[in-house]
């Protein structure tokens, strides 16, 4: 029965394959490179390359800033990394650029019916729900929240060290649980207490890992995946009770995840007084007291409130933790810029005590410009996420900011494409782009921020014309927490610590993890995440 489903499943994707191919017409004169498989296409070959990027910056070098490839069942895919595709179709188009099915369920799976799989209309009600709890005046008010967690942690690691000169860290674990303290705290006024915990704590066993785990498709369930683009959505959503991985841990972790939101929401409701205004600064507060107004256009349902708790934990922990494990890595490999940049802090740090103040305030850390400069480039460099597909629902022309030559010889400056056309853009690929980036576009130097010309060009990113946190109406809503508790956690750590590479000389990979990447030891896979240093104190 189950080889009849499947086979049904494939002759229905197969045909809706044809049809596409007539549809994509239009792209199909814009060159890329030969298909490796008429079933699997490129994206296999994207979700199991050895390190992101490798194939973007190849076809970037051949075909130019946009190019075609073939997706699974050898439909045509428009890969772009153009600042001027990436505008139109992330700011100007925006709501005609839809997530992809089969994407978009999966996120749905893991995360219920949240801003993050939210689409048209319905994305702009939660949109302006949330948009409150992360104003950049909020979110400066948890500042103290950021370094009280950051000291924490460096305190735990100062005991670990217990004198000696210095030791191996896997630093991505620790800052995991780190972010994970935050989040839980900023925005759910809860205590998961996985420093104290540290391996032991229940939600960060539940989420190491996560990512690479779910992401690491054989063939077959590539093949199956794919053909989630043409069945209806509502027999997807039963997908969930599927009795195989990744859905048997996904479902184990909403399970965890219900529990503390069950308990989280039980709390919230009983000290928020809907009558008065509540001094609760953690986003749940927030949404809880948006919650009371009579109109359905300003509320969330307890599912919804539910899938934004599972949304923030899961997106708000693990990829600012990645980011700055990517950064202390580069600041190891540049022990010169790492000594500038502890440099920068301690004479703030003399300056923050010379007035009689504790601790760093936003404008200190904002004045921390080898700081900042640090984050960026690591952003640029290590773009968490690579790329988000979209789907266009309506026909349309792409403009070109970079001309591309076509299969028959000729110069286009737009492309022409229909309804159901699939879309890669590659944030990865446009943050290499030199004539935005500067010929060094390659090398991981934050110093290409002191240049007032880098990436002045054509508007795209939230956040210093970055692709990383996305872009336009579906940007990540929380980049600008995300950016001060980078702020707060690197200036504690580095003020503290000296970091160094591991002894043992490991080559570290960024592992693809979907449309991401986690860091990998090289040969050492069987260990998940991992991203080992050497830490020791600064003499002062």
């Amino acid at each position: 029965m189950l080889t009849f489903a499947l086979v049904a499943l494939v002759i229905i994707t197969v045909s809706a394959g044809l049809i596409h191919l007539i549809r994509t017409k239009p792209i199909q004169r814009v060159r890329g490179p030969p298909s490796p498989s008429f079933l699997l296409g490129h994206e296999h070959a994207l979700s199991t390359q050895n390190e992101v990027g490798d194939l973007e910056f190849e076809w970037l070098r051949t075909y130019g800033p946009t190019w075609r490839i073939r997706g699974e069942f050898g439909i045509h895919v428009l890969m772009t990394a153009d600042p001027k595709a990436l505008q139109h179709i992330y700011h100007k188009s925006a709501y005609n650029y839809t997530k992809r099915t089969s994407a978009n369920i999966m996120a749905e799976i893991m995360t219920g019916p949240g801003i993050a799989v939210s689409l048209g209309r319905d994305h702009q009600r939660h949109r302006k729900i949330m948009n409150p709890a992360f104003s950049a005046a909020h979110l400066r008010t948890f500042l103290p929240l950021f370094q009280r967690i950051g000291t924490k942690m460096v305190e735990q690691w100062k005991t670990d060290l217990s004198g000696a000169e210095r030791m191996s860290m896997v630093v991505n674990k620790w800052l995991s649980r780190a972010t994970m303290d935050i989040i839980g705290e900023a925005a759910f006024d809860y205590q998961y207490g996985a420093l104290d915990k540290g391996a032991g704590s229940p939600i960060i066993k539940a989420y190491d890992n996560l990512f690479s785990d779910i992401n690491k498709p054989s063939a077959m369930v590539a093949l199956f995946r794919a053909t989630w683009d043409y069945i209806p959505i509502p027999i997807l959503r039963l997908f969930r009770f599927v009795p195989a991985e990744p859905f048997t841990r996904l479902r184990n972790l909403r399970g965890l995840f219900t529990e503390y939101g069950k308990q989280i929401l039980r709390e919230q409701r009983a000290e928020i007084d809907v009558e008065k205004v509540s001094k609760s600064k953690d986003v749940m507060s927030i949404l809880i007291k948006a919650n009371s107004s009579a109109d359905p256009q300003t509320r969330l349902s307890d599912a919804e409130i539910m899938a934004e708790m599972f949304t923030l934990t899961l997106a708000g922990h693990e990829t600012t933790a990645s980011t700055l494990t990517f950064l202390t890595y580069e600041l190891a490999k540049h022990p010169e810029y790492q000594a500038r940049l502890r440099k920068e802090i301690q004479d703030r740090r003399a300056l923050v005590m010379s007035r009689g103040d504790a601790s760093f305030s936003m404008e200190d850390l904002d004045s921390l410009t080898l700081t900042m400069n640090a984050i960026k480039e690591t952003l640029r460099f290590h773009p968490i996420v690579s790329y988000l597909p979209r789907v266009a629902t309506k026909d349309d022309v792409i403009p070109l900011a970079y001309p591309i030559v076509s299969t028959t010889g000729e110069t286009i400056t737009e492309i022409p494409v229909h309804a159901g056309q699939v879309i890669f853009p590659s944030f990865m690929a446009y943050q290499r782009i030199k004539d935005i980036w500067g010929e060094d576009a390659d090398v991981w130097n934050p110093d290409r921020w002191l240049r007032p010309e880098t990436g002045k060009q054509t508007k795209v990113g939230v956040f210093a014309n970055l692709m990383t946190f996305s872009a336009g109406v579906q940007a990540c809503i929380g980049w600008k927490f995300s950016i001060i508790e980078m702020q707060a956690l690197l200036a504690e750590i580095i003020e503290n610590f000296e970091l160094s590479l591991s002894s043992e000389k490991h080559t570290i990979r960024r592992a693809p993890a979907g449309f991401g990447m986690v860091p990998m030891i090289e040969g050492r896979e069987d260990l998940g995440t991992a991203l080992p240093l050497q830490v020791s104190l600064v003499q002062q």
